[in-house]
């Protein structure tokens, strides 16, 4: 497999398609996209690795999986703080092993306002968990990756990646951020891996009725 970048569209998880049994990493499986991910994946039989911020959706996550509690592994992380994921990295080898694909889905959206509205506070929070919280993950996981030269990366971004939106800048501005750090990071990558950056589509999350209000309604269900 050659190193390679893009964006792509939510078919690019492809790469787990009618494959043998993978190990793939999910950050923010607490809800919308990434819970429906980490269902979908064990029902296909993989083998799941899942971290998020709330113990109790971990638990409702646990509890609907369709195989033995102990394939999967749920662990409670802050993608926001190095030291987490640097805690995240040493129980996930210790436990599983070298994960196969990493999707980094965590993330989150401001409220609706104009950039000079939104509170230093609200723009933190959203650089430090979509951009951030995937360099955190980036720099515990591609080391691990980097012993057997190979695996996948899938850092997800949006069609705000590539344009622009009012009311939504600081969102706008982490996934361009995204964008420009997966095809950096694909350039210092060995031949055997390779990190994309992918838009999944417009989908119906928190995150989306956070901006759309009941316009979300529209659109698609994550479980879709």
């Amino acid at each position: 497999m050659n190193r390679r970048s893009s964006t792509t569209s939510y078919k690019g998880m492809n790469a787990v398609n009618g494959a043998s049994s993978r190990t793939v990493l999910i950050t923010g499986v607490g809800r919308g996209l990434g819970r429906a991910l980490a269902l979908e994946l064990a029902k296909r039989g993989h083998t799941v690795i899942g971290c998020a911020r709330t113990q109790d959706r971990l638990n409702s996550l646990q509890s609907d999986f369709p195989d033995p509690s102990d394939k999967h592994l749920l662990l409670n992380a802050d993608v926001r703080s190095n030291s987490s994921i640097e805690e995240l990295a040493r129980i996930v080898m210790e436990k599983k092993g070298v994960p196969d694909i990493i999707v980094n889905n965590a993330g989150t959206i401001n409220k609706n306002n104009k950039i000079w509205e939104v509170p230093e506070e609200d723009f933190d929070t959203v650089i430090d968990t979509n951009v951030k919280g995937v360099a955190n993950m980036l720099r515990h996981f591609i080391p691990l990756m980097l012993t057997r030269n190979q695996g996948i990366i899938v850092n997800m971004s949006s069609g705000w990646g590539r344009s622009g939106a009012a009311l939504v800048a600081p969102y706008c501005a982490s996934k361009w951020a995204i964008e420009g750090l997966t095809r950096s990071v694909a350039k210092e990558l060995p031949d055997g891996m390779a990190v994309i950056a992918l838009n999944p589509g417009v989908i119906k999350t928190d995150m989306l009725e956070s901006c759309f209000g009941d316009s979300a309604g529209l659109y698609q269900e994550p479980e879709a």
